[in-house]
């Protein structure tokens, strides 16, 4: 299934999903770079939302541009297996080995991301279309981080997920995908 079909599929579980579903699909439709960060004006990314087994905690890592807590994920660069990004960055960003909980995308936004300098080249400020699915890990194992792109990661537990030390416009996605999964 192409990423338009994976999109088409989703069945938003909110208002703010239903309107960025819109904008994911105008997106596609309009340009014919969407995967790469070669379209200056956005591109799809995607992240995982790490939870323990208990389903009490979820991973974060400190993001430097972000300056902040967030999900674990990164850029699709090209690819179009973003199941497989989402994976293959936890890894890259936390050392932990995850197991899929569903193969399907399981929350969208598009996020903002601000002008910033990336080995030493200016990036102008874009969106993140950034598709999010499910991953366990387990919680007592040991964590690591590049701190080319983070400054540590750690286990939360959900009542944390939307405090201050999370990036601001990340707290209303921790809030649904919490709901949403305790809803399960």
């Amino acid at each position: 299934m192409n990423l338009r079909e994976q999109i088409e599929k989703y069945i938003p579980y909110n208002e703010q999903e239903e309107v960025d579903k819109k904008s994911f699909l105008a997106f596609i439709d309009t340009f014919d770079d969407v995967l790469t960060r070669d379209n200056i004006f956005g591109h799809f990314s995607s992240s995982a939302f790490v939870v323990n087994k208990e389903r009490t905690k979820m991973l974060v890592v400190y993001h430097i541009i972000n300056d902040g807590w967030i999900y674990p994920g990164g850029h699709a660069d090209g690819e179009d297996d973003l199941l497989g990004v989402a994976v293959r960055e936890v890894e890259e960003e936390t050392g932990l080995k995850t197991k899929v909980l569903d193969e399907n995308i399981f929350a969208i936004q598009a996020a903002p991301v601000k002008g910033h300098i990336k080995k030493g080249k200016y990036v102008p400020a874009h969106i993140h279309y950034d598709v999010l699915y499910l991953l366990e890990a387990d919680d007592i194992l040991e964590l690591s981080f590049r701190d080319d792109e983070s400054k540590g990661v750690k286990w939360i537990d959900f009542k944390d997920a939307t405090n201050n030390e999370i990036v601001d416009f990340i707290r209303p996605v921790h809030k649904k995908i919490i709901e949403k999964l305790q809803e399960q």
